[in-house]
């Protein structure tokens, strides 16, 4: 298959405005001083990364490499990793930081520990008192460290991404196996359920059909779809190249939507026998959706470690009612 123009998305558009400033920067420096040989070689490595930056977001590729691509994130990482290098080049290649401080320990501040060395030694610098190479390799040392941390994020962020589209992938072949089961052979997964007090009750009817497994997917994934709207209403906005509320939303509609056939099966099988009792097809029904909806009880936990790995990735201003 032939090359694909690179697809505009918002990854691209903050690392193209990340290599325009690095550029204007770089420009803002003026002529090299042909006496300084340091700031001439932190100019070059400026303007190779920035080569490197235009090439991973310009790049095109056939549509199986670009789902490679994808999966991999080899191509974002390499970007914000030469952004993140050209930007130290470039505030290197100045003769002084006495403009610039604020800005960096602002920047290393995001995320370094306040107890870090590197961050301690770069928020005590004064500019001018010490030789402006050493002065050069504090602000080179402590950014260096502050952006391993963040591109050490992001593949933390991807890593995730990818165990969570394996996890949905598992859990809708299940959902269909179950399913396709309940269609070939009614009765093999029984979504009846009774009592000798009550009377025996099914999801499509008084009587064991083939569309029982699916009703009760399907009710159960309405439930779960409920649960995915408060996250999505709760969720704050992500800076991360990296997306996860839908394929969070996604677990969520696929796991309520098993865990509603699992609990039929308990309640048919007399499991909440005194605790719980199923009269109509209706309360059955009902039951399917609020099964469903259960399975927030046990993705709580993953939302939860989500927003800490997203949070660390791209870390956001903490709220008012929050401090």
């Amino acid at each position: 298959m032939g090359a694909r123009t690179p697809r505009v998305t918002d990854w691209r558009l903050v690392v193209q405005s990340r290599l325009d400033r690095v550029r204007a920067d770089l420009a803002a420096l003026g002529p090299p001083d042909p006496l300084d040989l340091e700031s001439r070689q932190w100019r070059a490595v400026a303007e190779q990364e920035a080569a490197v930056v235009e090439d991973m977001i310009t790049r095109t590729e056939s549509r199986w490499r670009t789902v490679a691509s994808w999966w991999s994130g080899w191509h974002i990482e390499r970007a914000w990793r030469s952004v993140h290098e050209a930007e130290i080049a470039v505030v290197a290649a100045g003769n002084g930081f006495q403009g610039r401080l604020p800005g960096l320990k602002a920047r290393v501040a995001e995320n370094l520990h306040e107890h870090d060395p590197r961050r301690v030694a770069l928020e005590e610098m004064r500019p001018g008192e010490h030789p402006l190479a050493v002065e050069r390799e504090l602000v080179v040392d402590a950014l260096r460290a502050a952006f391993d941390a963040s591109d050490f994020a992001h593949a933390g962020s991807r890593a995730l991404r990818n165990k969570l589209i394996a996890a949905s992938a598992v859990l809708f072949v299940v959902n269909t196996v179950l399913g396709v089961v309940g269609l070939v052979k009614p009765g093999l997964i029984p979504m009846c359920v009774g009592s000798e007090k009550l009377p025996t009750v099914c999801p499509s009817g008084k009587g064991a059909a083939s569309t029982d497994v699916w009703l009760v997917q399907v009710l159960g994934a309405f439930g779960a779809v409920l649960s995915a709207v408060v996250l999505l209403l709760r969720r704050r906005p992500s800076l991360s190249p990296y997306v996860m509320v839908g394929y969070q939303a996604l677990i969520k509609v696929l796991l309520g939507a098993a865990l509603a056939v699992v609990g039929i099966l308990a309640l048919g099988a007399g499991v909440t026998t005194g605790l719980i009792g199923v009269a109509s097809q209706a309360a059955l029904l009902l039951w399917a959706v609020i099964l469903g909806y259960g399975q927030q009880v046990a993705t709580r936990l993953l939302d939860s470690y989500t927003d800490r790995v997203m949070d660390q990735a791209r870390p956001l201003p903490r709220l008012e009612s929050q401090r």
